[in-house]
């Protein structure tokens, strides 16, 4: 036996000894640990953990190890793809139940999805959403608390609540005379369109209007507050403050948006998947909760998985998304991609805690409203924002 047997368990290098006895009477040859000198049983030595392949190879011997182990991996990803979109819940449940060869791991995948999503996006120049500005005509009214506001007559000309407001006011007439044209600017979503194919067509007046701040607010009001100079000057320091934050930010937003309709894609694609991994552990928390009583069942790594595996689902679905947006309206494209992602979450709630459909679908129901409204929502609005004011990290 060589030097280093000493330093492991005796009992241990007893149990291999006899182990290896055994199998020589049995004919079977028994090679030895070139690390500890105990004999070799098997891949790895039982009591050092030394790999009885040290990988010496010739030439021939590397090709031969790299072909067989690519067509494992391409198995292996064969398996994964198929347990991904055909088995909901699939991935999770094998990790739970210690058969994790059979797939890639759930972290690895994920990565690899999102990596594939956001290439194709950019080989393709498709941007996420894009928001092509519009103008019409306004009316101006003023209410009876002496509000003054802009109304678009083709939406608001049903409208039962603009009977108890006062007549619409003359409009107001520039340096020549002429009456103003006050506007409403609004906005056509498009999701998943070639970069620069939506463009912002304004007339000169409606640019001119976008780039007047009166053109949407009444920043005019008086307040009549100020009972001295003093005072006055103060109110008039604020409300120039106020004033030059709304141009900066909410108009310098919108003229950001004329000119580009695709500005807010820069900051979804560098935010959302930086903003989707956070999140992750914060779904799975929801899981964990709603599922406290089985905590001794599924420890917070399970739930964690199966996580991934969701966020991983839903970036699959948004590359189908990318493919029929070209073929289907941006709306019908965003229903079936909800659809689709809720009938998998909750198909893998099913299969991966085997509770009762009644149950199942309220705990699906209470997780899906809190992630979504209190997580999901408030991230993508806060990314949309950055792009909107013009992103200070990018």
């Amino acid at each position: 036996m060589g030097q280093y047997i000493t330093t492991h368990d005796p009992a241990a290098v007893a149990a291999v000894e006899h182990a290896a006895s055994a199998l020589a009477r049995d004919g079977v040859a028994v090679g030895i640990c070139p690390n500890c000198g105990v004999p070799l049983i098997g891949d790895y030595c039982a009591v050092c953990g030394q790999e009885k392949d040290i990988h010496r190879r010739s030439v021939t011997g590397i090709l031969h190890d790299f072909f067989e182990d690519m067509l494992n991996f391409d198995s292996r990803i064969v398996r994964t793809v198929i347990a991904l979109l055909l088995e909901p819940g699939e991935i999770a449940i094998a990790f739970r139940e210690g058969r994790t060869r059979r797939y890639v791991p759930a972290l690895r995948l994920y990565f690899f999805v999102t990596l594939i999503f956001f290439l194709l996006l950019s080989a393709t120049n498709l941007a996420i959403i894009q928001l092509e500005l519009t103008a019409a005509p306004a009316k101006v009214v003023k209410t009876p608390d002496g509000q003054i506001h802009y109304l678009n007559p083709v939406y608001d000309s049903a409208d039962p609540d603009l009977k108890k407001l006062d007549k619409y006011l003359p409009p107001k007439k520039d340096k020549n005379g002429k009456p103003e044209t006050r506007y409403m600017f609004g906005s056509h979503v498009y999701f998943f369109a070639p970069i620069g194919k939506y463009h912002t067509v304004l007339t000169k007046d409606e640019r001119a209007r976008l780039n007047d701040m009166n053109g949407i607010f009444n920043l005019n009001v008086e307040s009549g507050k100020a009972k001295n100079a003093a005072e006055k000057k103060k109110e008039d320091a604020e409300k120039k403050k106020v004033a030059g934050w709304i141009e900066r930010n909410i108009f310098g937003g919108i003229r950001r948006i004329a000119n580009d309709p695709a500005a807010l894609n820069g900051p979804m694609t560098v935010w959302v998947p930086r903003a989707l991994f956070l999140l992750m552990p914060l779904y799975a928390l929801l899981l964990a909760a709603f599922y406290w009583r089985q905590r001794k069942a599924y420890y917070f790594v399970d739930h964690l998985i199966f996580s991934l595996t969701v966020h991983t689902f839903t970036f699959v679905a948004l590359i189908g998304a990318a493919a029929l947006a070209q073929v289907l309206a941006g709306g019908t494209v965003a229903w079936l991609l909800f659809f689709a992602i809720g009938i998998y979450i909750f198909i893998g709630m099913k299969r991966f805690y085997k509770q009762g459909w009644a149950i199942t679908t309220a705990k699906f129901a209470g997780v899906s409203f809190i992630y979504t409204c209190f997580f999901l929502l408030p991230a993508l609005g806060g990314i949309m924002l950055l792009g909107f004011f013009g992103d200070p990290f990018g």
